[in-house]
């Protein structure tokens, strides 16, 4: 699974996300792209919640 594949089934727009937080996005996409993606979750959750809230998927 790829990262863009990920934040598509966490209902996360990608190209929002990538727009406004660069680094934040380079950051995540090299992190999940070294762990399961099950991991990344867990490591990530709360986070997850608030991004996802920021650029839902219209």
């Amino acid at each position: 699974m790829s990262f863009e594949d990920y934040l598509i089934l966490k209902k996360i727009d990608r190209q929002r996300f990538l727009e406004s937080e660069p680094e934040r996005y380079a950051e995540w996409k090299d992190e999940f792209e070294q762990m399961h993606p099950d991991s990344f979750t867990v490591q990530k959750k709360f986070l997850l919640n608030d991004t996802r809230k920021k650029y839902l998927v219209r």
